[in-house]
């Protein structure tokens, strides 16, 4: 039998209902705050991610899922969403139109890391994109979209968590101290960062290892390297939360994973994971080929999202319900519960009907395993009277109803 493949996931019954609510109120919420949906290609060409995420980062070093198609094109599957919307965003001359530009996805996402609880190979990633401005207004609205999401979907415990990275000479003159302190504890580093300090100094501050967590606990912070206009931009960022209603605290070891994060930076965490994280990335327009143009967003996998959920709220269980079953008997009975059962969905009623020719008690077990909350059968009588007995599957109340009545009868009732 051939099986998923590792870091792949099947999701159906209860838990994809489960997540047709989420992405419908992710949907509603991008609606209320002017957030148009864009939809990129599950792959691109593999200078946009290596240009865009950075040649630095796990992602484009380890994790891309990268290959050559006939034309001898480098090709890769969307490793994250920001490259596609930022190239989608300059191809379309989006920039011409009224700015800023807020865009949002929920996506196919795929990266060959090791797979954990909440991390696959192939994941699903809700982000937001605002592009076209410089001002700190535009961090603390990307900000708001994420906490009013977290909020809607009820997770308990979340903290915001800040920083700044500066502008690209701030990081300059951070990397420039921060490489001469760990320089001088190397040593104590796990190798995977010592690989990282040759590289990326930076990427050090995100390792999750005990002994490189002691090393950087003492380490410079990059807020002491902002220079003024960072710092007021930074200021200006917490004073419009404040303002908004939206707690946060400031963590100077937050760095993100990815290269083109200038300035703010932020994660909410929840029972000490990371729910969603993003951050400015004012230099990724021009580095794709476009013009300068400031832009912020966030990522949020919703695998996580619906694990955090489950052990806040306990598992996802399934109550399938329908509205009505029609139960047949005989072979004109079978027919007409067909026809019937159709134009009752047609007339927006959900409506369930025999069609494995069960026996009358076999239907009725299906009916209550289904949810029904009202059932009838048909058989030769009923079309003789052209009538049907309407029962309540709960109170197991009855009446009579016209066959031609029945879908106004029911929704009448399911008002």
């Amino acid at each position: 039998m051939i099986q998923l493949v590792k870091g792949t996931k099947d999701i159906y019954g209860a838990e994809v209902k489960a997540w047709q609510r989420i992405e419908g109120k992710m949907r509603n919420l991008c609606e209320t705050f002017g957030i148009g949906e864009i939809r990129t290609p599950a792959f691109e060409f593999t200078e946009l991610f290596v240009r865009g995420v950075g040649e630095t980062t796990d992602i484009v070093q380890k994790e891309m899922y990268t290959f050559t198609d006939d034309g001898d094109r480098s090709l890769t599957l969307r490793p994250e969403g920001t490259a596609g919307a930022v190239r989608a965003y300059i191809e379309h001359g989006m920039h011409n139109n009224a700015q800023p530009t807020k865009l949002y996805y929920i996506s196919p996402t795929f990266r060959c890391e090791n797979t954990q609880a909440g991390r696959q190979r192939q994941f699903h990633q809700f982000g937001v994109e605002m592009l076209g401005s410089y001002s700190a207004a535009q961090d603390a609205e990307a900000i708001s979209v994420a906490a009013a999401l977290l909020e809607e979907m009820g997770i308990h415990g979340v903290q915001l968590r800040m920083n700044s990275l500066g502008c690209p000479e701030c990081r300059s003159r951070y990397n420039k101290q921060l490489r001469e302190f760990i320089g001088n504890n190397l040593d104590k580093l796990c190798p995977t960062c010592k690989e990282r300090f040759e590289k990326n100094p930076l990427r050090v501050l995100d390792c999750k290892e005990e002994s490189c967590q002691a090393v950087i606990a003492n380490a410079p912070s990059v807020l002491d390297c902002l220079d003024e206009e960072c710092t007021a931009h930074f200021q200006k960022v917490q004073d419009i939360l404040t303002e908004m209603g939206i707690d946060f605290v400031i963590d100077p070891k937050i760095v993100r994973g990815l290269d083109y994060y200038t300035r703010t930076v932020f994660e909410f965490v929840s029972d000490g994971l990371t729910v969603c994280g993003g951050g400015r990335y004012d230099n990724l327009v021009e580095e794709c080929g476009g013009k300068p143009t400031g832009a912020v967003g966030f990522g949020l996998g919703i695998e996580r999202l619906m694990m955090i959920l489950e052990k806040q709220n306990g598992p996802i269980e399934e109550a399938p319900e329908r509205d009505v079953y029609i139960g047949s008997m005989g072979e004109k009975g079978l027919i007409k519960a067909q026809g019937i059962t159709l134009a009752l969905r047609k007339a927006g009623v959900r409506a369930e009907c025999d069609t494995v020719e069960r026996s009358v008690k076999a239907q009725m077990k299906y009916a209550n395993k289904i949810g029904a909350k009202y059932s009838v059968i048909i058989g030769d009588s009923e079309l003789e009277n052209n009538s049907v007995e309407l029962k309540e599957m709960e109170t197991g109340e009855k009446e009579t109803v016209v066959l031609s009545e029945l879908a106004e009868v029911l929704k009448a009732k399911l008002k």
